[in-house]
């Protein structure tokens, strides 16, 4: 029971370093142009730059629809980094 115990004591460690490693990851994802997002490993939006040419009322539309491909993009791109950054963790579960 006490190494059931132990092993879930480290595997909460293990999670808590990984989670102070994916706060300090920022990624800057322009795949969509004119827009520019930095997103920690934690999935938290920490800026969004947008082109000044789509900051008119016709391009409205066309805004929201770049804002949310850059917004998946940046949220795939983080998960990627956080399941790298897992399966590296893995092995020293073990």
């Amino acid at each position: 029971m006490f190494d059931k115990m132990k092993q879930l004591m480290e595997m909460k460690g293990q999670a808590d370093r990984l989670k102070k490693e994916l706060d300090a990851v920022t990624l800057d994802i322009t795949e969509v142009k004119g827009i520019k997002i930095a997103i920690t490993g934690s999935q938290e939006i920490r800026a969004i730059d947008i082109d000044e040419s789509f900051l008119v009322v016709a391009n409205k539309k066309r805004l929201e629809v770049d804002l949310m491909r850059s917004f998946n993009v940046a949220t795939k791109k983080v998960q990627q980094v956080a399941a790298q950054k897992m399966m590296a963790a893995m092995p020293s579960l073990r």
